[in-house]
């Protein structure tokens, strides 16, 4: 059954142009998920086998807990971490009484939020500078981080997110930062997750939490608040079911950008200059604490719903009456791992390592597979390979096509929460313990 769209205006000239994502201008590889933010990178001459005596160039250990994942701009790399100091038990149980929510969470007293510099060629950490200082932040759910979102790198300038704890902006070349805003406080219930984007000189940013659920802009030169846009649409009266922690995708759609952006129950369309909601699409399904990135192709939006009982749906973003449901999917649909569209089929891994093919224009599956393991990062497309890694810490190497086929499987010391960058032939990735910089010649 097709489910029809809630218009705000018409959109029956539209169709697909683009769907690269708006790149940061200057960086190599500048936000999670590379430069079109959808998992693809460019890179050749790749190594398909590693380990940690194989392949390594480097190896550079990362203080404190972060799962956000590497950007690079020439010979840097940024990521970011939290250091937190845990709350006393008696102080625990007092921060803790009255909450709802039903995961296991950590407190922390106080946590220092970082961003760490390190020299792309040798491997060595050349800045660590604290950010914000953060007392009695809220707790998180214990596979998060306080540094689980990824930063923006654009033209030297560093745009570092840590949900309701602030936002800072970082002059990699000056060294010094230039901002930092604390006003877009929401309760996440679970930590932040949201990573931002950035559109000319607009840095921005979902706010869906268990009290209020918006989406924003910062002015990326001042830090300023530049618009805000409040979520429109019926969503579940538990307010557990409100949050999410879904990131943006801009794209071109006939000359025009938007701002696309998937919260609970609802996927969103926004002009990125004003805010202002252009069309928004009911999942039809329940659908909240969104994670995984939507992903965009020919005419077509792949959104999850992630939680409960996740569905893959298929927006046709061109409908009679505007955008709407072409097909739903329910096969071993991702809660946290992002989809990944490489020429017309359709890659998901669940959290549980079940790697499945869908045909992208109907959502028929092509194959099934147990890779194994549990997932949290997205896979990437590169050097004609697929690359996914669960959270102990081993990356699968797929090749793409209608039959499952594994090449390899490589595994590094430690848990991997954070998506690889691909560049010049090599790999970069975190681990809860440290970045690589894997290289090695191709197999013959």
């Amino acid at each position: 059954m097709i489910h029809r769209a809630f218009v705000v205006c018409s959109l029956l000239s539209l169709s697909l142009t683009a769907a690269l994502g708006t790149r940061p201008a200057s960086a190599d590889w500048p936000q999670w998920r590379g430069p079109g933010g959808q998992g693809h990178a460019a890179a050749r001459d790749l190594p398909e086998t590693w380990s940690e005596s194989e392949n390594v160039r480097w190896r550079t250990e990362i203080h404190g807990r972060g799962w956000s994942s590497p950007v690079i701009e020439g010979n840097m790399i940024w990521v970011t971490t939290a250091i937190a100091a845990e709350a006393p038990e008696s102080d625990r149980e007092k921060r803790l009484t009255g909450n709802t929510n039903p995961q296991p969470l950590h407190v922390a007293d106080r946590v220092s939020l970082r961003a760490i510099g390190i020299e792309r060629e040798t491997g060595k950490r050349l800045h660590d500078v604290e950010l914000l200082d953060v007392a009695k932040p809220q707790p998180i759910h214990t596979l998060n981080s306080y540094a689980s979102p990824t930063p923006i790198l654009s033209d030297g300038k560093l745009y570092c997110h840590f949900g309701t704890n602030g936002t800072a902006c970082y002059d990699t070349r000056e060294n010094r930062i230039e901002w930092t805003n604390q006003t877009l406080r929401i309760a996440h219930e679970n930590g932040p997750g949201s990573s931002p984007v950035l559109w000319r000189n607009l840095l921005i940013i979902p706010c869906d939490g268990s009290d209020e659920q918006y989406i924003a802009a910062l002015d990326a030169r001042t830090g300023k608040l530049a618009w805000k846009t409040p979520r429109s649409g019926t969503m579940d009266e538990n307010p557990q079911l409100k949050k999410a922690y879904g990131t943006p995708l801009i794209v071109e759609l006939d000359g025009r950008e938007l701002v696309l952006s998937s919260a609970a129950n609802w996927v969103y369309a926004y002009e990125p200059e004003t805010g202002a909601e252009v069309w928004k699409v009911a999942y039809g399904v329940l659908g909240f604490s969104i994670v995984a990135r939507p992903v965009v192709d020919d005419g077509m939006l792949y959104v999850s719903t992630c939680f409960m009982r996740p569905e893959l749906l298929a927006i046709r973003l061109k409908g009679p009456n505007g955008p709407e449901i072409a097909w739903k999917s329910e096969r071993q649909v991702p809660q946290m791992p992002s989809p990944l569209l490489v020429d017309g089929l359709l890659y998901l891994v669940n959290d549980k390592g079940i790697a499945t093919c869908l045909d992208a224009k109907t959502g028929d599956v092509v194959w099934s597979d147990r890779l194994g393991g549990n997932f949290s990062s997205s896979p990437m497309f590169a050097d004609g390979r697929i690359y996914v890694a669960n959270r102990e810490g081993t990356t699968f190497v797929l090749a793409p096509g209608k039959e499952f086929r594994l090449l390899a499987r490589n595994t590094l010391d430690g848990e991997i929460f954070a998506t690889p960058a691909a560049l010049d032939g090599e790999l970069y990735y975190r681990t809860d313990k440290a970045l690589y910089r894997l290289g090695g010649s191709r197999p013959n």
